[in-house]
C-alpha cells in the first residue's frame, strides 16, 4: 500500500540515480528448492504455468506462484531473476514481500497475549512509555486491537510530506522505528478511535515496539522463535538481520511506464528495522504460512477467532474487492466467496497471499517489478479475479 505514495519520490531519485547494473553468475542466486520446484503431475500444473507464462509476456521481469490446497502444492517461477546478468528466476529464490509481514507481526502479538504477556484490549501507553508516545494523536488511547485492525485512526508516517521529502533526499538510508515515528508526531488523527478503519504503517511500527517490550528481544527474533523455525519457514527472514542478503533477486521499477525497467534493489531502506514490512521470504513459504495458520495449526482457536473479527470501513472503495479489517489480515469478497488476503510492497517487488476457507487454498504471488504499467499487470482487482479463475474454477 505504500506504493502509490512513494511512487513520485522514486520517479525523481531513480533518474538522478541510475548505474550500470552489476552482473553476478549464476551460482549466486542459487538455492535449494526441495519439495517446491515445479512438478508437473500437480494437477493445476498447466493453468499455473499459463499463468505465469502470461505475466512475463506482458513485461512482468520474474514471477513466482504457489497454490497450496488438499491436492498438494506446487510453485511456478518464469522470468529472470536478475536481468542484467540473465539469470533464470527460480521457485526457491528469495525476495522482498513488504508488508504481508503485517500478518506475522499479527499472529506473533495474538501468540503473546495466549503467552500471558500482555492483553490486546489495554491501551498500548501500558507498554510503551510517553516518550515513544508523545505528540502522536490518538496513541497513548488505543488499545493493540485497535492498532491490528487499523482502527486506531493514528496518522501514517508513510503519507506525511516531510517524510516523502526525506526519503526523495536519501533513499538508501536505513531508518530505524524511532526515526520513522518521528513523521506522525503533531500531525491529526485521522478519526476518533474506533469510528472508523484506515491502513496506517504507524500501527505496526507501534506494535514492533510492544513485542520487544513485553519479550524483551528484537521483534524480528521473537518471529523467528515463534513462526518462522516452527512451521519450517526455511526461506523466510527479516532484513534486520541482512538487509540485502546474497541471493535476493534483484527488483525494478517501471520508471516511465514503458516497461523499459531501472533496478532498484537497494532502495528501500525504511522498513528494515520496523514491523511494518521488511519480510523476505518467497511464495512457497507465504502459503504454507497461510494455509497453517487458517487450518488453526499456529493460532488457538480463540486467537484464530479474534483476528477474523471483522470491520467494515464506513466507505468501501469503489474500484476494488469489497473488503474487511481484521487483525494483520483482510477479508475480501470474490466470485469464489470470501479470502483472507495481505500484501505488499518494497520499490521494485511485490507480493501477495490469499487464503480461500471454502476451497481450503492457499494461493501466493510475487514479483521483482512494480509500478507504471507493471501495477496493472500484476497487482489490479482484474489480475486478481484471474488469477482466483485460473486456480479455483
Amino acid at each position: 500500500m505504500m506504493k502509490k505514495i512513494l511512487q513520485l519520490i522514486i520517479l525523481f531519485l531513480l533518474g538522478a540515480c541510475m548505474e550500470k547494473d552489476e552482473v553476478f553468475e549464476a551460482s549466486f542466486y542459487e538455492c535449494e528448492s526441495n519439495d517446491i520446484s515445479n512438478n508437473p503431475q500437480y494437477p493445476l500444473a498447466n493453468s499455473i504455468d499459463s499463468l505465469a507464462k502470461n505475466f512475463t509476456s506482458r513485461g512482468v521481469p520474474g514471477i513466482m506462484i504457489s497454490v497450496r490446497n488438499v491436492e498438494g502444492q506446487y510453485t511456478k517461477s518464469t522470468g529472470k531473476s536478475d536481468l542484467a546478468s540473465d539469470i533464470d528466476l527460480k521457485p526457491c529464490n528469495i525476495t522482498r514481500v513488504g508488508s504481508t509481514v503485517k500478518t506475522f507481526t499479527a499472529v506473533t502479538i495474538l501468540m503473546l497475549q495466549e503467552d500471558g504477556l500482555l492483553n490486546l484490549d489495554e491501551p498500548i501507553s501500558k507498554y510503551l512509555s510517553k516518550r515513544v508516545l508523545n505528540g502522536i494523536e490518538n496513541a497513548k488511547e488505543a488499545t493493540i486491537r485497535q492498532l491490528l485492525n487499523h482502527s486506531s485512526g493514528v496518522h501514517n508516517y508513510i503519507q506525511d510530506n516531510s517524510f516523502q521529502t526525506a526519503s526523495l533526499n536519501d533513499l538508501i538510508k536505513e531508518w530505524q522505528p524511532e526515526e520513522l515515528l518521528e513523521y506522525s508526531r503533531g500531525r491529526d488523527a485521522y478519526f476518533d478511535i474506533g469510528t472508523d478503519v484506515r491502513y496506517s504503517n504507524t500501527n505496526y511500527i507501534l506494535l514492533g515496539l510492544i513485542i520487544e517490550e513485553v519479550t524483551g528481544l528484537p521483534f524480528y527474533h521473537v518471529f523467528e522463535e515463534k513462526i518462522f523455525h516452527p512451521m519450517n519457514l526455511s526461506f523466510t527472514s527479516f532484513a534486520a538481520t541482512d538487509p540485502v542478503p546474497d541471493g535476493i533477486i534483484r527488483g525494478y521499477v517501471d520508471l516511465y511506464s514503458n516497461l523499459n525497467l531501472i533496478n532498484s534493489t537497494y532502495y528501500s531502506g525504511w522498513d528494515y528495522f520496523s514491523a511494518d514490512g521488511g519480510l523476505i521470504s518467497n511464495t512457497s513459504d507465504l502459503s504454507l504460512f497461510m494455509e497453517k495458520l487458517f487450518q488453526g495449526e499456529v493460532l488457538s482457536e480463540a486467537s484464530l477467532m479474534e483476528m477474523m473479527n471483522w470491520i467494515a470501513p464506513n466507505e468501501q472503495d469503489g474500484n476494488g474487492f469489497e473488503t474487511y479489517y481484521g487483525l494483520g489480515i483482510f477479508r475480501i469478497m470474490t466470485d469464489f466467496g470470501p479470502a483472507y488476503l495481505h500484501s505488499g510492497d518494497a520499490i521494485g517487488y511485490f507480493a501477495s497471499m490469499v487464503y480461500f476457507p471454502n476451497q481450503k487454498t492457499a494461493i501466493s504471488w510475487a514479483s521483482n517489478g512494480n509500478y507504471g504499467k507493471l501495477d496493472e499487470i500484476i497487482q489490479s482487482k482484474k489480475t486478481m479475479e484471474g488469477i482466483f479463475k485460473a486456480i479455483l474454477k
